[in-house]
């Protein structure tokens, strides 16, 4: 069982990362053009910080990640943004994200710090990249450290 679920796992991954990158893409493509119900139905006024710049953020590095293309990159963007969303705009209010409804921050912030450490994970553009501009061959572009 364990062999067949580390067999698995880089396509876990690249599930994982696939649905971590839409749904933060989702946020700012909702700020920025008013779609899947826009921010309190409407858009942030271009240029306003820190808000747009954040959306921004959002819609780029959420496709970065998504299609695996420049992953640990956008991810490392992604988890600094919602790192100063939590402690800038959610920590102030309360402690606890519970409490300051910083819940969707924290996730997302150590979610892409994960993706920053373990890469794309399988399906990722980085990948087919990779293999061909590094010289390396399919099966070194797959392989993954494991600590002993």
């Amino acid at each position: 069982m364990t062999n067949r679920l580390n067999q698995a796992q880089p396509y876990a991954l690249g599930l994982f990362r696939i649905v971590i990158g839409l749904l933060f893409a989702c946020h700012g493509a909702a700020s920025l053009f008013g779609v899947l119900g826009g921010v309190m139905g409407g858009t942030i006024p271009a240029g306003t910080w820190p808000g747009w710049y954040a959306a921004v953020i959002q819609l780029v590095a959420g496709a970065l990640v998504v299609l695996g293309l420049g992953t640990r990159s956008a991810a490392f963007i992604a988890s600094g943004s919602m790192a100063y969303a939590y402690f800038k705009v959610h920590q102030p209010e309360a402690l606890f994200p519970l409490q300051n409804s910083g819940e969707g921050a924290a996730l997302f912030c150590w979610a892409f710090l994960l993706l920053v450490f373990t890469g794309p994970g399988a399906l990722a553009l980085d990948r087919l990249f990779g293999a061909r501009g590094a010289g390396s061959t399919a099966d070194e572009a797959q392989r993954t450290p494991v600590a002993a």
